[in-house]
């Protein structure tokens, strides 16, 4: 299927289903088979030693002549097996900047509020974190640590965007079928959304998280704010605990991937949503489906079918691992952010900024300006 396409509810449906059964074949015939190589290193994560990462977030508001204010994403997410935040640090001309709390009492950004009149308003937030491979082994089940029951009904509970009743159970009922075990269910909706779902250009950003607005529409496409959390919904409504993880990518991929990496320090713009799934002989198993369909649109001009090695072993992979270029900032969704008037916002990993209550737009340059820059530390 060329990615993109489907304008047809119907022709979409049935090529879809032709993927899905190509898919199928093709990992049952990889199973127990090593890692599908390419450019000269197979796609194989695996946690070994820790990488730390500087981010240096700078904002600019081009016009402020009355009151304003930024709300900056910390990278905060503490998983001590892949994820460890470290220092925050940061510079303004603003009255008063800290560190806020959203509505669930967690540490998620940091305000800066600036008083009417101030020329040039900015400010540059300097953050670490460290970071490294995920590989979860699929084949030998062990103890994990068990979810408190906040955690368990927090992670299984619907939200704003992300439901877990009408259309999103029904679709979830028929994925999973009579399937009971949480594996089986896992990888029956990562199979089916990996398959349904494509990545959209045209999307904004990384898209807008309404997956009900997908599933009624027909249209499956989007970006990675819209299919991974397609995955948790689906994945909640079938009973099993999961979660949306926001983040940024901050370094190249060094498994020959040119679409799951960055190009540059610059790293403005490859903010990434992923996700995971509570297994309890596991623990949380990563998954993202949302970057399969993002090496099948974007690794090469033109795009990969679904039988092409490098797609082939992004959907091996990308069902219990994940490469250590990325870092997490929260898995929050439907945020208040405070000393607001405005409307909640469906997650926080962007910049947010408000002039006098107006609400920017966080992905107008015009308007809204800032820049975000990765440095790996190494000594």
């Amino acid at each position: 299927m060329a990615a993109g396409t489907g304008n047809s509810n119907r022709e979409g449906m049935m090529i879809s289903r032709r993927e899905l059964l190509k898919a199928a074949a093709a990992l049952s015939a990889m199973a127990g088979l090593p890692k599908i190589a390419f450019a000269n290193m197979a796609f194989a994560p695996r946690p070994s030693t820790w990488r730390t990462f500087e981010i240096t977030t700078r904002v600019e508001l081009l016009r402020a002549d009355s009151a304003a204010r930024a709300w900056i994403p910390l990278p905060v997410l503490r998983a001590g097996d892949w994820n460890r935040p470290g220092d925050i640090t940061w510079t303004t001309n603003a009255a008063s900047a800290r560190i806020v709390r959203d509505d669930a009492g967690k540490d998620q950004m940091l305000l800066v509020e600036w008083k009417g009149g101030e020329p040039a308003p900015v400010v540059e937030m300097v953050s670490r974190v460290a970071t490294r491979e995920r590989a979860v082994d699929l084949s030998k089940p062990e103890k994990a640590e068990p979810l408190s029951p906040a955690e368990r009904t927090r992670y299984l509970a619907g939200s704003r965007l992300v439901p877990i009743d009408g259309i999103i159970k029904e679709t979830s009922d028929r994925i999973v079928g009579t399937a009971t075990g949480e594996m089986d269910k896992a990888k029956l909706i990562y199979d089916w959304v990996v398959a349904n779902t494509y990545r959209k250009a045209a999307t904004r950003g990384c898209g807008s998280g309404d997956i009900v607005s997908m599933l009624k529409s027909g249209d499956l496409g989007g970006k990675c704010a819209d299919i991974n959390p397609l995955y948790v919904g689906l994945a909640r409504a079938a009973g099993l605990p999961a979660r949306d993880v926001y983040g940024l990518r901050v370094a190249p991929s060094k498994f020959g991937y040119q679409s799951l990496g960055t190009k540059t320090e610059i790293v403005t713009k490859t903010q990434h949503c992923r996700a995971e799934v509570y297994l309890s002989e596991f623990g949380w198993v990563p998954v993202d489906p949302a970057d399969v369909r993002k090496v099948m649109l974007e690794e090469t001009e033109g795009g990969l079918g679904t039988a092409d090695p490098r797609v082939v072993a992004a959907r091996q992979t990308l069902f219990g691992a994940w490469e250590d270029n990325w870092i997490a900032y929260n898995d929050r969704r439907d945020v208040a952010l405070p000393g607001s008037t405005g409307p909640e916002i469906a997650f926080l990993m962007y910049p947010q900024a408000e002039i006098m209550s107006a609400r920017l737009d966080c992905l107008d340059p015009d308007a809204f300006k800032y820049a975000i820059r990765s440095r790996e530390i190494t000594a």
